[in-house]
């Protein structure tokens, strides 16, 4: 048997296992320095790369830069853009001077005692819109210079209202404003002397005009015609399946026409001018739309004066209640507390001057200047279908042009020196 004599000590044997070891630390060592190397190398190739792009993109940029400050508009352009930015602010803050002339022929009597305007300035850029002006006002019989006539006209003013809103179609979408008529040729508001009310022409075939109903179902043909779908057809109980496919143009088109046809059918048109209207009372038909026990889809008003099932006037104003009687019978009444013409009243007009005069055509006349404050509310384009009501309750067109010329007049003269008649006539207290 043969046996091996190790001779090596001991601590031969603890050397070479500390050389094994430090060689195997030195290998990891050079390993990780070389992967940092090359780590460091693949970043700095990065951060170089990277830098060269930055470099090349602000080189664009300043090029670009110099290009559009050379712009010769640019100043202009920015303007533009700017103002595109505040449209709806600007729409919001937008008023609508046309609307003087409603009211103008709102709080100007034209009766036996009549007020003519010589001068005329519109304040609309304060909060708080005014109408300054020069006037004569004539009793029209003796005396002729009344200032009973003055002091009706000032205490006129807490009486006058206005009204805005909206028109709705019976399914209770607004319509576009620019689809309704308002106003005959005269500027007059239409109107129905039989029953003393007042409404409004839908150009319901307009650009833009047909209705935006509650049309699901219609909606969902549309939608059907625009994807690859099943729909089941049932003719006579014989049923048949089938499968649109490849929607063309033509077939939504035909969809869409068929759609705004079947709207129009809800409706009564008639003829005006030439164009297919629908009339839709501003005021509302109380006796034809009230019903005990109303029937589906019928014109109907409840007692607190919701309507539905029929095209009207939505008001932000008036507010109508009907009240049962003790035989039975509905008596109707309106409110209008909240829209004020001239918010203080009697207080919101200012006269500054008045004195004896004649005027142009000789005529003895009461002159004086005044100062009236209205409710801004009026002007806003935002508030669509504007209304100045008087205290006779007659409604007169604000959006639109009416005519005003008979308000006018030339300015009335001082009395001459020895105008007896003029000087001495007064006819009351101011």
């Amino acid at each position: 048997m043969a046996r091996e004599i190790n001779l090596v000590p001991d601590i031969k044997n603890e050397m070479i296992k500390a050389l094994k070891l430090r060689n195997l630390i030195f290998f990891i060592c050079i390993v990780v320095a070389s992967a940092s190397v090359a780590i460091t190398a693949v970043f700095a190739v990065i951060a170089g790369g990277q830098q060269a792009v930055v470099n090349g993109k602000k080189g664009t940029i300043d090029n670009l830069s110099s290009k559009l400050n050379s712009y010769s508009d640019l100043s202009h352009f920015l303007t533009i853009k700017d103002q595109l930015s505040n449209v709806s602010s600007i729409t919001d803050n937008k008023q609508v001077l046309s609307r003087t002339f409603g009211i103008l022929s709102a709080i100007i009597p034209t009766g036996a005692d009549t007020i003519k305007i010589s001068e005329l300035n519109i304040n609309l850029a304060e909060d708080e819109p005014t109408f300054s002006f020069d006037a004569q006002a004539d009793a029209g019989s003796e005396p002729f210079i009344d200032y009973n006539v003055l002091d009706s006209f000032k205490k006129s003013m807490q009486y006058m209202r206005y009204d805005y809103g909206e028109y709705i179609d019976k399914y209770g979408n607004a319509i576009p404003s620019y689809c309704m008529i308002e106003h005959g040729n005269d500027g007059a508001s239409l109107y129905d002397a039989s029953n003393k009310s007042y409404y409004a022409y839908w150009l319901i075939t307009g650009e833009g005009c047909d209705p935006t109903l509650d049309r699901s179902a219609a909606d969902d043909e549309e939608e059907s015609l625009l994807e690859t779908t099943d729909t089941t057809t049932t003719n006579d109980s014989n049923t048949t399946d089938t499968t649109t496919t490849n929607t063309t143009d033509t077939t939504t088109t035909d969809a869409t026409n068929a759609a705004k046809a079947s709207s129009i059918n809800d409706y009564t048109t008639e003829n005006y001018n030439g164009q297919t209207v629908v009339k839709i009372w501003r005021t509302p038909q109380f006796s034809a739309w009230y019903k005990e026990d109303p029937k589906e889809g019928e014109p109907y008003m409840d007692t607190d004066g919701n309507i539905s099932n029929v095209a009207h006037f939505e008001s932000a104003c008036i507010k109508y209640t009907g009240t049962e009687t003790s035989d039975n019978k509905i008596t109707w009444s309106s409110t209008n507390d909240s829209c004020l013409l001239v918010p203080n009243g009697s207080d919101g007009i200012v006269i500054s001057d008045s004195s004896n005069g004649r005027s142009a055509s000789s005529e003895l006349v009461l002159r004086f200047s005044a100062t009236i404050t209205f409710n801004p509310e009026v002007f806003k384009y935002n508030n669509t279908h504007m209304l100045a009501i008087p205290p006779s309750g007659r409604y007169n067109v604000t959006d639109s042009y009416v005519q005003i010329q008979s308000m006018f007049t030339e300015r009335a003269t001082d009395c001459d020196e020895g105008d007896t008649e003029c000087k001495t006539t007064t006819g009351g207290n101011n």
